[in-house]
């Protein structure tokens, strides 16, 4: 379920303001959430997206709904120059990148760790750890010389909790919180800080795998500690917003787990990936 429930215009208290962020896989689920709650509290926004369907609808609607200085950009997040190209964008339009929030996913094939390929490691690898490393390489700098940086990586409890059929995901994921924890201890000296956070939300990726295999989400609702999977929009974003924040000036290196308690005892994630292998 999509939510629309973030208003605009000023209120008390706006926490980005004049902050420039960029958010890749904007353009649908947590990213695109996590893009209208920055434009909520004040920030220009990159929507970095390779659908211009979805990418260039939500900048527009970031521009009408909150008044916020925002652009798409199409972008690939396996391609290391249109990383590049996404930050320089940025760059050229605003003076740099503040707040970087890698999120970007394209979806994946369901299997047994026996049965993947090595094309399919390589493409999760590239979508999941590399276009996020080229992203912090390419904000670093400015970062650096502003003395003030705030990225947040979009990690996952597929991999915390090793969920079934999804190996590349897990293993990227993972690679990714190794990297933000790596990055902040190198960083932190600069004002610079990196936070991961697992969430758990029905956000595009969700809905993919659901459509598959349809018994699954009413059994993640009932596995979850709260009874429900989150909304991207009011249970996740908010979150991110802080990690973005003056608040979060003296937190760097964690994971923060928005799921409503899941990752406490796991989750029975069992798909049937090849006719009852369990």
């Amino acid at each position: 379920m999509r939510s629309e429930t973030v208003t605009g215009g000023p209120g008390p208290r706006r926490r980005l303001q004049g902050r420039t962020a960029l958010v890749t896989g904007a353009g649908d689920g947590i990213g695109r959430a996590v893009a209208r709650r920055f434009a909520a509290e004040g920030a220009r926004v990159l929507v970095a997206e390779i659908d211009p369907e979805t990418g260039g609808p939500t900048a527009e609607r970031l521009v009408s709904e909150f008044g916020a200085q925002a652009r798409f950009v199409q972008t690939d997040v396996t391609d290391r120059e249109q990383v590049r190209a996404a930050v320089r964008t940025a760059t050229e339009l605003w003076g740099g990148v503040d707040i970087l929030v890698n999120n970007a996913w394209g979806g994946g094939n369901y299997g047994r760790v026996e049965n993947k390929t090595d094309e399919q490691l390589d493409r999760g690898f590239a979508m999941g750890y590399y276009g996020p490393f080229w992203a912090m390489q390419a904000v670093f700098p400015h970062m650096r010389e502003q003395g003030w940086g705030r990225i947040v990586n979009m990690c996952s409890l597929n991999g915390v909790n090793a969920h079934m059929g999804t190996l590349e995901y897990n293993s990227a994921k993972e690679a990714l919180r190794a990297l933000t924890r790596t990055a902040a201890r190198e960083w932190a000296p600069t004002g610079v800080v990196v936070n991961a956070v697992c969430p758990g939300a029905k956000s595009a990726a969700f809905r993919r795998v659901t459509a598959a295999h349809p018994e699954l989400e009413a059994a993640s609702d009932a596995a979850n500690p709260m009874g429900r999977i989150g909304d991207a929009e009011a249970d996740v974003a908010p979150v991110v917003v802080f990690l973005a924040s003056e608040e979060c000036r003296y937190m760097t290196g964690n994971t923060l787990f928005v799921d409503g308690g899941a990752h406490i005892n796991g989750v029975a994630w069992a798909p049937d990936l090849d006719g009852g292998q369990a």
